[in-house]
C-alpha cells in the first residue's frame, strides 16, 4: 500500500540519502583494503577469501530483506543497513585478525545487501507516488556517493590522518545522513497475509537476466577494462585505469539525466538505445586502432548502460505478478550474483577465445535489452 505521503518532497529527499549512504559506505572501503592487507599480513589469496564475504553477507541478507520490506514496509531495513554500515565500517578498519575482519566483512555485505533492496523497494514506492520517472536520479545519487566516499577517506588519510580514525568520521557522516533521512521514510506496511519468500517467475525472471547482463558489464569494465587496453598497447599501464574513470562520469551523468529522458523517451525506448549505444561502445572499444578512439568506448558504454538498471528497477514496480519487494529482491541478488560471478565467467572464456572475444561476449549479451525491451518495459499501452 502506498502512503497518501510518498510524493512530498522529504521523502524523495529520504530516498536520495539512502542511495548517497549506500554508495558512500561501500566506496570507504576500497581504500582501506590495502591497510587491512598489511594490518593482518595476509597474502593475496587469503585477502580474495576475506573479500568475498562481502559478497556473501549480500546475497543471504537480500531474500530476508524483500521478505521483511513486503510485510513490514522498506523504511526498518533502510535504516538497518544504513545503520549497519556505518557502524561496521570503523571496524573493518580496526579489526586486528582474519576471522574479526572476516566477520565484520559478512556484516557488512549483509548491511548492504538489506540497504540494497530496501531503497530500491522503497524508490519504486515514491516513483509511483510522483508517476514521473525518478529512478535514474537516485541510482545517481549512489554512484555520487561512491565519488565521495572514496575520495573522503583518501583525503583524510593523505593528510595524515589513521585508516581507522578516517573511518570514525565517515561513520558519523553516514549516521547523521540516516538520522536526517528518517523523518522523511515511509511509514508503510505490506498487505496482511502476503507471502514471503519466492523465487523470480514471469517477467520479473526476465528483468532479473537483463539485470544480470547489466551489472555484468559494469563488473567487466571494472574488473577487465584495464587489462583489455594496455594488453592491445592501446594506452601504457599507467594510464589504464582512465578507462572505467571516463566509464564512470558517462554513467553518473547518464544517470544525472536519466529521468528527463525516460520522460520523453520512454522506458521501452531507453532500453533500445541504451542496449544500442552500449553495443557501439562495444564495437568501438574492439576495433579501435589507437587509444583516444578507445575512451569513446568507454564513454559510449558508459552512457548507454546507465540508465538500463534504473528502468527495470521502474519495470520491477509496474510489474504485476509478484509483490515489488519480494520482486526487487529477486531481481537485485540475481543481479549481486551475476557481479560476484562475472569476473570468474570473464576470465574463463578469456581463457577459451582471449579477453577481447569475451568482451564480444558481453556485447552480444547486451543485444538482449533492446530484443526484450518491450516486454520488460512493462509500460501501459
Amino acid at each position: 500500500m502506498t502512503d497518501a505521503s510518498a510524493d512530498r518532497p522529504a521523502t524523495r529527499l529520504a530516498t536520495r540519502l539512502a542511495f548517497l549512504v549506500a554508495g558512500f559506505g561501500v566506496a570507504c572501503w576500497a581504500p582501506l583494503v590495502p591497510f587491512a592487507k598489511a594490518r593482518l599480513g595476509v597474502d593475496d589469496a587469503q585477502l580474495g577469501l576475506l573479500l568475498l564475504c562481502v559478497g556473501v553477507g549480500s546475497l543471504l541478507a537480500m531474500p530476508i530483506t524483500g521478505a521483511v520490506s513486503a510485510r513490514r514496509g522498506s523504511r526498518p531495513m533502510i535504516l538497518l543497513g544504513g545503520v549497519g554500515l556505518s557502524v561496521l565500517l570503523p571496524a573493518l578498519a580496526f579489526a586486528d585478525s582474519p576471522l574479526w575482519l572476516g566477520l565484520a566483512l559478512l556484516l557488512f555485505g549483509a548491511s548492504l545487501g538489506t540497504i540494497d533492496v530496501a531503497m530500491n523497494a522503497h524508490a519504486v514506492e515514491v516513483e509511483a507516488a510522483a508517476g514521473t520517472p525518478l529512478m535514474s536520479g537516485f541510482h545517481a545519487l549512489f554512484s555520487i556517493g561512491g565519488f565521495a566516499g572514496a575520495g573522503a577517506i583518501t583525503l583524510l588519510m593523505s593528510v595524515g590522518l589513521a585508516p581507522g580514525w578516517s573511518a570514525v568520521i565517515a561513520a558519523v557522516a553516514m549516521l547523521a545522513a540516516m538520522l536526517g533521512a528518517d523523518r522523511g521514510l515511509l511509514r508503510t506496511r505490506g498487505a496482511a497475509g502476503e507471502s514471503v519468500f519466492a523465487l523470480p517467475k514471469g517477467v520479473v525472471l526476465l528483468i532479473a537476466g537483463l539485470a544480470a547482463v547489466a551489472f555484468l558489464v559494469e563488473g567487466a569494465m571494472l574488473d577487465w577494462g584495464a587489462l583489455l587496453i594496455t594488453r592491445e598497447h592501446l594506452v601504457t599501464a599507467a594510464q589504464g585505469g582512465l578507462g572505467f574513470v571516463l566509464f564512470s562520469i558517462a554513467m553518473t551523468a547518464g544517470r544525472l539525466s536519466g529521468d528527463a529522458i525516460v520522460r520523453r523517451l520512454g522506458a521501452r525506448r531507453v532500453l533500445i538505445a541504451g542496449g544500442l549505444v552500449t553495443v557501439a561502445g562495444f564495437i568501438v572499444l574492439l576495433t579501435a586502432p589507437i587509444g583516444l578512439v578507445a575512451m569513446a568506448g568507454f564513454l559510449l558504454i558508459g552512457l548507454g548502460a546507465s540508465n538500463v538498471v534504473p528502468v527495470l528497477f521502474s519495470a520491477t514496480g509496474r510489474q504485476t505478478v509478484m509483490s515489488p519487494s519480494l520482486a526487487i529482491a529477486a531481481i537485485t541478488t540475481t543481479a549481486y550474483a551475476g557481479v560476484l560471478a562475472g569476473p570468474a565467467l570473464v576470465g574463463f572464456v578469456s581463457q577459451a577465445i582471449g579477453l577481447a572475444g569475451a568482451f564480444w561476449v558481453l556485447a552480444a549479451l547486451m543485444c538482449l535489452a533492446p530484443l526484450f525491451a518491450k516486454t520488460a518495459a512493462q509500460e501501459q499501452p
